[in-house]
């Protein structure tokens, strides 16, 4: 199982949109988007769980594409940096 990080998202992403997205390249099995505690509104980046191979696709895919206007940033989850550390 591979973590994949998702930056740029629009304000309005979900679960459910993020989803959908990347449920093209393979079984998404898990999904985290990160929100704001006051609004509720996505940060504009999450993280996602897929298989290996299914992750490399959608990387490949996605990566630098356009969605909702904005270039995504994915790319496998950086674990170098450590708690609290740059993730890239």
């Amino acid at each position: 199982m591979k973590r994949i990080f998702v930056g740029n998202l629009p304000l309005d992403a979900t679960e459910a949109s993020v989803n959908t997205l990347f449920s093209q390249y393979g079984k998404v099995r898990t999904i985290e988007i990160v929100t704001d505690i006051f609004s509720g509104k996505c940060r504009g980046f999450g993280f996602i769980s897929m298989e290996g191979h299914e992750a490399r696709a959608a990387i490949a895919a996605l990566d630098g594409n356009f969605y909702c206007g904005k270039p995504l940033k994915v790319r496998f989850e950086d674990t170098s940096a450590g708690k609290g550390g740059k993730r890239h």
